[in-house]
């Protein structure tokens, strides 16, 4: 009988390639338990439940809130994405206005639109200018680190939402592990109210295990009821059972991040001799984002060479290479990454980035333009229609139009650029 998903995982598994992404434990035999399988149980008297914890599973969210220096600290089997949709919710409850980084995942964009939020949209740099603008705002939504690395100014955002007695939330999907950087460069450890971590991504952490960190303690209480208003009443206790591992992991071996930003900072190194470069501002010291476009070449085909030398990268678009390192990746894997690099033909450099459009009208609500009939139309058809999807080219990785805003011709040229042909759009 054809097992399609099932053989493509064993053949992908077969070309042995260094794992430069998701999922954090690289699939080293070192990073967890190989017997998870035989512990794939329910809910039962001994076990606890998730969202009632009152046994093990609230004792070990327990020790992971005093690793975190957190009030409360959630266990998610449901990814970021139930952590965000829970930090939302704690926030603005009844919807109301949210000041939103234009950088953010597409589940905050959905929890956002169910939940009739009113995202006022700011781009990185005008976060708080725009919390001053908007006195009535219910929380700050914000992305730190983003796809590429890139960390906000958490510090200066958390001192304005003291100031305007709001929460800042950080969607920390790719920096769970910076509380164990050096310097530290967790948001909750520089002021977040709340914070979405998807430990997966960066720690020994079975794929969807996450964990809501709370440090405001106005939000402690209701945590597991906005939790449970979104999450699967059937969470997969592997997934539970690797945080806690990776918890205690964690505990033992609190100076392995700092290891790996120096083999990084090696991997760094050679990358610059051969020309690469990187973003720049302040970034995770863990992550090697290089940008290939300063070499003549496109991420994408940079990828492919990385592929064929036996390195599986995390992403690429049309200027970078994003490769996610973890304490589990071998030497033998960062020497193939060097390799890989050498590899790197080196020409001329690609055309900037086009400086990003106006940010466009909002002509309808989040909600209705989420909710609403909608089409796909040609985008050449689409000049001073109202939107019903995020457009985000990559780069820059930040969306040039979300539902509910006017397709002007600033964006509509902008979108031709990056090859858009066609986009949805209320009827």
């Amino acid at each position: 009988m054809p097992t399609p998903l099932y053989t493509a995982l064993v053949n992908h598994r077969d070309f042995n390639r260094a794992s430069f992404h998701t999922p954090g434990h690289k699939n080293n035999p070192l990073s967890l338990p190989q017997d998870l399988f035989s512990l794939d149980f329910t809910e039962l008297p001994d076990t606890d439940s998730l969202f009632e914890a009152d046994g093990p599973i609230l004792e070990a969210e327990r020790l992971a809130a005093k690793l975190f220096h957190a009030e409360r600290t959630c266990i998610s089997a449901g990814g970021c994405t139930l952590c965000i949709q829970a930090m939302l919710r704690l926030a603005a409850p009844d919807g109301g206005k949210v000041v939103c980084s234009r950088v953010l995942h597409r589940s905050a964009v959905n929890a956002m639109a169910l939940l009739d939020i009113q995202p006022v949209w700011a781009l990185p740099g005008e976060i708080v200018s725009a919390v001053e603008r908007n006195p009535d705002a219910k929380a700050v939504y914000v992305t730190s680190p983003n796809y590429y690395g890139e960390l906000l100014d958490i510090p200066e955002i958390a001192r304005a939402c003291r100031q305007a007695d709001i929460p800042l939330l950080v969607d920390n999907a790719h920096g769970a592990h910076l509380m164990f950087t050096d310097p530290v460069l967790h948001p909750l450890a520089l002021g977040a109210s709340m914070t979405a971590c998807s430990a997966h991504k960066t720690l020994n952490v079975l794929t969807g295990g996450a964990w809501l960190h709370i440090a405001d303690s106005r939000f402690a209480d209701g945590a597991k009821d906005a939790m449970a208003l979104f999450g699967s009443t059937s969470p997969n206790y592997a997934v539970m059972a690797s945080l806690d591992l990776a918890r205690a992991w964690l505990e033992a071996h609190k100076g392995e991040y700092a290891a790996l930003q120096q083999r990084v900072q090696k991997v760094r190194l050679a990358a610059l001799e051969h020309g690469l470069s990187f973003p720049s501002g302040p970034s995770d010291p863990t992550r090697i984002t290089l940008n290939t476009a300063s070499i003549g070449l496109s991420g994408t085909a940079a990828a492919e060479i990385f592929r064929g030398a036996g390195v599986e990268p995390e992403y690429a678009d049309g200027a970078h290479v994003v490769l996610i390192a973890t304490p589990f990746n071998t030497e033998s894997d960062f020497a193939r990454l060097e390799d890989a690099i050498d590899l790197l033909p080196a020409r001329s450099p690609l055309p900037g980035t086009p400086e990003l459009p106006p940010l466009p009208p909002v002509k309808t609500g989040l909600r209705e333009a989420v909710f609403s009939a909608a089409e796909t139309v040609l985008l050449e058809d689409a000049l001073g229609r109202v939107a019903a999807q995020a457009a985000c080219p990559c780069p820059p990785g930040v969306p040039v139009v979300m539902p509910g805003e006017e397709i002007t011709k600033d964006v509509l040229r902008f979108l031709q650029g990056y090859g858009f042909f066609s986009i949805k759009v209320l009827k």
